[in-house]
């Protein structure tokens, strides 16, 4: 068992998703139970099964939860671009937040290639 908080992926990953909750909430009325709620679910997911990877009993565990957590990374990446598209974040809110998720994307990468050479 490893703790979650000491990961540096664990730790840009819940900046990411306390970043996508503070911009979608500025997000129209008419989105928060659409896009808004899918952006705060998938920006969730990342750190909570980087978390529950942690919380389970070895290295095949943890990879399995860091590569959903990848998934869920990617799917918002989609979604900030779609939320770009329809003109609900601005160009400089979208390239930080574009710029966090692919930062968390490539240490998710990193963190996976060391546990498959088993360390």
């Amino acid at each position: 068992m490893r703790d979650f908080r000491s990961l540096s992926v664990w730790k840009k990953a819940h900046r990411l998703t306390l970043d996508t909750y503070r911009v979608t909430a500025q997000f129209p009325a008419d989105e928060r139970y659409g896009l808004s709620s899918q952006m705060r679910r998938a920006a969730a997911s990342i750190p909570a099964n980087i978390a529950e990877g942690c919380g389970r009993s070895g290295d095949g565990e943890l990879a399995r939860f860091l590569r959903i957590a990848m998934g869920s990374a990617s799917e918002l990446e989609y979604q900030l671009l779609l939320s770009r598209d329809l003109h609900l974040l601005d160009a400089e809110t979208y390239d930080g937040l574009y710029q966090q998720v692919s930062e968390v994307r490539r240490m998710l990468d990193s963190l996976l290639r060391r546990i498959a050479q088993g360390g």
